[in-house]
């Protein structure tokens, strides 16, 4: 698969438009559009603010879970696995 990456700003609410592009007409193409990340935003927690995050032992008072390692993993499969995913 030939792969492009092209970079654009939108202009108008929910267009794109593209230009300059090596495909002819009538060539059968897949599109897929990705939010573009600009530098200096967070992606993400560094780990020091990770381990002093809520998020660390939220499972701990939980009598239902006796081993939250294989809860998370299940939570994780399930939502990989759900049909209504947009």
């Amino acid at each position: 698969m030939d792969a492009l990456r092209k970079h654009a700003v939108i202009e108008q609410d929910g267009q794109v438009t593209l230009g300059g592009l090596p495909f002819k007409k009538g060539d059968r193409v897949e599109v897929i559009l990705l939010k573009e990340q600009l530098p200096g935003r967070k992606r993400g927690l560094k780990a020091a603010e990770f381990l002093s995050s809520p998020l660390i032992g939220m499972w701990a008072d939980r009598k239902d879970i006796t081993d939250s390692s294989a809860f998370a993993r299940e939570l994780r499969e399930k939502g990989e696995h759900r049909e209504d995913r947009e």
